[in-house]
């Protein structure tokens, strides 16, 4: 009698495992640039303004910048369904490189300007592009991990961009904000080249009907998002005039770049970017009013404010790693639901500090639960937009996702300023206002969290 044959399970494969090690960290190490000069950038503007007497352009150096993200993601998810990530991928380190060497060398405000809005058309390439990557790289058990690994890489910078980027101003000058990065950008790529070779070819197709279409709505939408920077840094009827004028353009153009059914919160993938959306909205707009309040009515200097904003950087990270090595929930809703709901929490808590007679270590403790709720919710909705994106899609629902994410942030940014503009300077109910909003969006994710689930073997598209 024969004995039974042992089936060997194969061994478990980790994000540095050989075969990934190289892409692991390429891939985060671009993260990580990005996420560094998108912050560092705000450190040095003031100083590269004041240089090249350009305050008059100070706006559209970043909305133009936003702008040509938002068509460059769109262009990336295209291009990624249709040929593959490598061309996204390589011309979005070319136009993200050429750029920063433009803007590092500029003699002239226009010049810097061209170069901020040719970066950010090559971060809109790149930020998809990696994305779909991690689809067709890695296996699905490590999806987690390695969106936790690009979570943790936007932290890093925001706890050492600014000091960093203030020390190259005061000891080398500004241009080496926009100069160093290249020295690092090139070898990251390199290292992911040998992994993208690896992956399985995709065929060439045409790209998909409507695609133009698709391309023409996100400079409508790139346009709207940057007159929403530009008039939110303006006061008076003119400004406001400038924020109508881009609502108005965003509601037209944004629903025809995001997920069928996206405004009526379909399951599935529609559901997946309005909470990623919302959840960003939440964040960035507590974040801007939270240094704001401590610092005006609690008596906090602007390095003690902007500690607690650290508070929450680093309960980021830490979320983003617990939702890495947890168990497979049982249901796909659960991280998303914990992590709004945290969120909702931790907003409503920090608003309590706006009566005097509320420790501030009251606010610390709400932005951490905050951080904390951001970390379990952001990797997982990343995780589920590949799940739900067959191979064909994976480049176009990415897009969509970070596209949610960006014109969401913007909108709120710019109606958070009209709202502490509002007075004749913030105060506590103006502040009460944004926070309580804030909340009340998050737990409306919350409410909605269930609807991320769709019936078992179902993929939505975009």
């Amino acid at each position: 009698m024969s004995s039974p044959t042992t089936t060997l399970a194969p061994a478990p494969v980790g994000l540095f495992a050989p075969r990934l090690r190289a892409m692991t960290v390429g891939s985060v190490a671009l993260v990580s640039l990005l996420a560094f000069e998108a912050l560092a950038v705000g450190t040095a503007m003031p100083t590269v303004a004041r240089s090249l007497d350009g305050l008059a352009q100070y706006g559209i150096a970043f909305g133009g910048a936003f702008a040509a993200g938002v068509l460059a993601m769109v262009v990336s998810g295209i291009w990624c369904d249709a040929r593959g990530p490598r061309g996204p991928m390589w011309h979005g380190v070319a136009w993200f490189v050429v750029g920063l060497l433009i803007a590092g060398t500029a003699q002239v405000m226009t010049m810097l300007v061209i170069g901020r809005v040719v970066q950010g058309f090559g971060s809109g390439l790149l930020s998809v592009a990696l994305y779909v990557i991690v689809g067709q790289a890695y296996p699905e058990e490590l999806h987690r991990r390695i969106f936790a690994a690009f979570a943790a890489a936007w932290v890093v910078p925001s706890l050492v961009g600014p000091a960093l980027a203030g020390l190259l101003v005061e000891y080398l000058g500004w241009r080496w904000v926009f100069l160093v990065v290249p020295a690092v950008a090139v070898p990251a790529v390199l290292l992911i080249q040998p992994g993208l070779r690896s992956l399985d070819t995709t065929v060439p197709t045409r790209p998909p009907g409507g695609a133009v279409a698709r391309i023409g709505w996100a400079c409508g939408a790139g346009a709207s998002a940057a007159l929403l920077h530009i008039g939110g840094q303006q006061r008076g009827a003119a400004a406001l005039a400038v924020v109508v004028l881009a609502l108005v353009g965003l509601v037209i153009c944004a629903p025809r770049l995001l997920p069928p059914g996206f405004l009526r919160a379909a399951r599935g993938l529609p559901t997946v970017v309005g909470l990623r959306g919302l959840a960003s909205a939440v964040f960035v707009g507590a974040e801007v009013v939270i240094p704001l309040m401590l610092s005006r009515e609690r008596g906090l200097s602007p390095t003690a404010a902007g500690l607690v904003l650290t508070v929450g950087a680093l309960a980021w990270s830490v979320g983003s790693w617990i939702q890495g090595r947890i168990p497979v929930p049982a249901s796909r809703a659960s991280l998303p639901r914990a992590g709004l709901c945290a969120i909702t929490v931790g907003t409503a808590t920090v608003a309590l500090a706006v009566r005097p007679e509320v420790p501030v270590a009251v606010a610390v403790l709400g932005w951490a639960v905050a951080g904390l709720g951001m970390g379990l919710l952001y990797p997982s909705l990343s995780v589920l937009t590949l799940e739900l994106s067959a191979p064909g899609e994976q480049g176009r629902n990415s897009s969509s996702l970070q596209l949610g994410d960006s014109l969401f942030a913007a909108t709120v940014l710019a109606l958070t300023g009209a709202v502490l503009a509002a007075g004749s300077a913030p105060g506590p109910s103006s502040y009460l206002v944004t926070l309580v909003v804030a909340a009340g969006l998050a737990l409306l994710g919350a409410l909605l969290a269930g609807r991320v689930v769709v019936p078992e073997g179902t993929r939505t598209g975009g």
